[in-house]
């Protein structure tokens, strides 16, 4: 995790309250995020884990608008990645469902790539 900004468990609790909605998203956590890499690479992750919980993914793409924004902009982000503003807005809304295509490219504009681990569960 991000040890330099907030400290080991600091983080992860940190974490859980912005994604699930008690810490809001303002200017400060874009700062933050534009600030810190580490800090945005974690939050992502966190987020990326939300878009798998139905009642979570909400806060998912949220945070991933929130990266997007620390990195340039919505408008910005959308442009470099060859999506329209408006389609990048309704993807990355409460209700969004953006593609993979989608996904992969404003993860790419914003110096990010997807990755896959292990879950921590063995299915049988």
């Amino acid at each position: 995790m991000c040890q330099g900004l907030l400290g080991g468990l600091e983080t992860e609790e940190f974490m859980k309250k912005v994604l699930h909605g008690s810490v809001p998203h303002t200017e400060e956590t874009i700062k933050e995020l534009r600030a810190d890499r580490q800090f945005a690479v974690e939050y992502l992750k966190a987020a990326l884990e939300e878009l798998d919980d139905p009642d979570n993914r909400a806060a998912g793409l949220l945070a991933l608008r929130d990266v997007a924004e620390a990195y340039g902009g919505l408008g910005a982000v959308a442009a470099q990645a060859g999506i329209s503003r408006e389609a990048l807005y309704r993807s990355l809304s409460p209700k969004g469902n953006p593609t993979l295509k989608t996904l992969l490219a404003v993860l790419k504009t914003v110096g990010m790539r997807l990755s896959v681990e292990p879950e921590n569960h063995a299915h049988a």
